[in-house]
């Protein structure tokens, strides 16, 4: 992953992030959003995001930002605060270069510092790089919907994949946001680590 750093995405960043999602909500049904966000959006979404959740970006030397990956809870509801939902994109010239890997290995150390019980991944299918992808991270499958969304002419089906993070307590100790562990060391060398493929979460 040469001249390929990783670090907090900013809300500057948010024009560079709806570039590389734009061409995922028009012309495939990875995502199931068919209106691509605005970068107004997107900006929103990093400011908000990031008091609770990770939201990293992986930037080039040479082309800027060429990926993100951010966590986020999977429900709305109090009680599912313990659990997150996992997404990443990279730019399409920028595929199959270790970058996902990098940010995805980023996300989940980082959530299992911050003291999460589990995450999980919703993959459309069919998709053998994704599910590929999230099994080498130790995702196992949980559950799969079928004919549950309906984009560019056909019925899609939902897989969905989960990886423990932190044992689960009869008590359990309330995450730690994570505007907190920004001023962490350790936050910085796992950065550092995931982009020089360092760093081992599976």
């Amino acid at each position: 992953m040469d001249g390929v750093s990783l670090r907090v995405a900013a809300t500057a960043d948010a024009a560079a992030i709806e570039s590389i999602y734009r061409p995922y909500v028009e012309t495939t049904a990875v995502t199931f959003e068919t209106e691509p966000p605005t970068a107004a959006s997107i900006a929103g979404d990093i400011e908000t995001r990031l008091g609770t959740y990770p939201y990293f970006v992986a930037e080039s030397e040479r082309n800027g930002v060429v990926g993100y990956a951010y966590a986020g809870r999977l429900r709305k509801r109090e009680a599912y605060r313990w659990t997150v939902e996992l997404s990443v994109y990279l730019d399409r010239d920028h595929r199959r270069r270790g970058i996902g890997s990098a940010l995805y290995a980023a996300l989940l150390y980082t959530l299992d510092r911050q003291g999460f019980a589990s995450a999980y991944g919703a993959v459309t299918l069919p998709n053998p790089e994704s599910v590929g992808f999230h099994e080498s991270f130790g995702f196992g499958r949980v559950g799969r919907f079928p004919g549950a969304g309906y984009k560019h002419g056909a019925w899609h089906d939902v897989a969905w994949y989960m990886r423990s993070l932190n044992d689960r307590g009869a008590t359990p100790t309330e995450p730690v946001a994570f505007e907190r562990c920004r001023r962490e060391p350790w936050l910085g060398d796992c950065l550092a680590d995931a982009a020089a493929g360092d760093l081992r979460v599976a």
